[in-house]
């Protein structure tokens, strides 16, 4: 084969496709045509002329438009607009499209989007007032989600209901004198039927000997207490106190109210234990005489709180399960 030319099969291969159609390359020729021609725009073009529309027909002289009739417009002053150039009659209130009261009507849960853009705002409009501390803020009871989701019959979220109570209780630490009786009102809808302000226990009674009488309670232990100004003597059960506790720790805890607000030689106490051991008593008797000191002087009830005194201890000892050696400890497995 000289140099320089094509082997022989190539040039039949060259030869085949210069006789064959080709569609392909012909509809891609066709396409780049269609593409190298103007395009026309389509435009609408109203019934009603202004100069602005003018300035556009200059403008696109290529253009193509096509003619509309658009509605006319609905006038609700008057129900008769034919002197004014507008169609006559009634205003047929069927064809018109109900708007809905709120604006989050569409979305997934409406009542609650709504509630919290509502207190949200009330939170805007009233945050340059006085707070005080979550500690010093008045105790509320709030409903529960499940509370929420019944009122509302809506499948709230926990958390997005948890940054709604958020809200709330900041607005709750507003100062109590300078509550505005709008964000009170708002929040009545969240609170429980029951405070717990509600029910409050009645006063204490002072006798006419001077005593005053209190009731604590600890595991099984219960203790009556009654206390009258004296120089700080102790009978318990018709026994001294050093007497009827032999442990310091026991003594000490028995008349923890009186020692940390400093009252131990201004009153006397008398008192009857009953049930549980020597701890579950003198936890139970320092209740008691916290209750009773109370009503003698109503102005120690912070002291006792951070003191500890006043607040009921609820724990106990756990049962014992069957199959288990203790309430919680299982029996030791052996393999054999």
């Amino acid at each position: 084969m000289p140099r320089g030319e094509l082997p022989r099969c190539l040039r039949r291969a060259v030869d085949s496709l210069s006789t064959l159609p080709r569609p392909q390359c012909d509809q891609t020729i066709r396409q780049a045509r269609r593409s190298l021609q103007p395009s026309t725009s389509r435009c609408l073009l109203s019934t009603t002329t202004s100069p602005s529309s003018s300035l556009v027909n200059n403008n696109s002289s290529n253009s193509s438009f096509e003619r509309f009739t658009a509605a006319p417009e609905i006038r609700f002053e008057t129900q008769d607009d034919t002197n004014k150039g507008g169609q006559g009659g009634k205003i047929n209130l069927r064809t018109l499209r109900i708007v809905p009261a709120s604006p989050s009507y569409f979305s997934a849960k409406p009542t609650f989007t709504d509630d919290f853009i509502n207190l949200t705002a009330l939170l805007r409009t009233v945050a340059t007032l006085p707070v005080v501390t979550p500690a010093e803020a008045p105790k509320v009871a709030w409903r529960t989600v499940d509370q929420y989701r019944i009122m509302t019959n809506e499948p709230v979220k926990t958390q997005r209901f948890h940054k709604m109570l958020h809200v709330l209780r900041r607005l709750n630490c507003i100062h109590p004198t300078l509550m505005p009786k709008q964000v009170s009102d708002a929040m009545l809808r969240y609170k429980k039927a029951a405070q717990p302000g509600d029910i409050k226990p009645p006063p204490g009674i002072i006798d006419q000997a001077g005593r005053a009488k209190g009731v604590g309670r600890r595991k099984t232990s219960s203790a009556v207490a009654w206390i009258v100004e004296g120089e700080g003597e102790v009978l318990i059960n018709g026994k001294s106190l050093a007497q009827f506790f032999g442990r310091l720790h026991d003594r000490e805890s028995a008349m923890w109210a009186l020692k940390a607000t400093q009252r131990l030689d201004k009153y006397n106490v008398w008192a009857l234990v009953t049930g549980g051991g020597v701890t579950g008593q003198a936890e139970a008797l320092t209740l008691a005489v916290a209750k009773a000191l109370l009503v003698h002087e109503p102005a120690l009830k912070p002291a006792l709180r951070r003191a500890g005194c006043i607040t009921r201890d609820p724990r106990k000892v756990e049962r014992k399960k069957p199959g288990h050696v203790k309430a919680r400890k299982m029996p030791t497995w052996v393999k054999r």
